[in-house]
């Protein structure tokens, strides 16, 4: 079964709404049989994500640098807590535990490794799915800025197609696999 990894806040953000949109992924990614890779913090979307999945009965496998358990922010009741020297090795990692990748709102590190993860497939380094979550329109500003990129000869749109968007995670993560998306809908 596939792996998906999360990008995401380690804050939960101001609006209800990107709570609810964690949980409707996690639960989505369960009714699916799906695992979680994801950052291994307890706080913010990134916990919420991982319990609702673990609540769920999933596996769920975090990746943390040590500097981040010493500060007491490691998730200590998952599947499987990887722990690594730096937020380099953090992200190969979980690029490479994991089979596609879906990105809620957050902040600095969330753009950090959505735009690593992307420059990965443009290299030709991976060629798993990448999509965002556009909770409320919460992505619109970033999606106008890659068009951007695209319309000045910065992005060559093959590129920009890489990045998969939808509102709902139920429309993402049917458009990441198509053939585990059709055996679901005929079970």
């Amino acid at each position: 079964m596939p792996r998906i990894c999360v990008f995401c806040g380690s804050s939960s953000g101001l609006d209800p709404a990107y709570s609810k949109a964690t949980i409707e992924l996690a639960e989505e990614l369960a009714l699916r049989g799906w695992d979680l890779v994801y950052g291994g913090a307890h706080c913010g979307l990134m916990g919420l994500v991982a319990d609702t999945m673990l609540a769920a009965g999933r596996k769920v496998i975090g990746v943390i640098p040590s500097s981040m358990v010493d500060r007491e922010i490691a998730h200590t009741g998952l599947t499987d807590l990887r722990i690594v020297e730096t937020m380099l090795e953090r992200k190969a990692l979980m690029a490479e535990l994991s089979d596609g990748f879906v990105v809620l709102p957050g902040a600095y590190g969330t753009l950090d490794e959505l735009f690593e993860i992307l420059t990965w497939a443009q290299l030709d380094i991976h060629s798993k799915p990448i999509g965002i979550i556009n909770v409320n329109g919460f992505w619109d500003p970033l999606l106008r800025m890659l068009d951007q990129s695209v319309r000045e000869g910065f992005l060559k749109p093959k590129n920009r197609a890489l990045l998969l968007e939808a509102p709902t995670a139920t429309e993402l993560l049917g458009s990441f696999f198509q053939e585990a998306d059709e055996e679901i809908r005929t079970k």
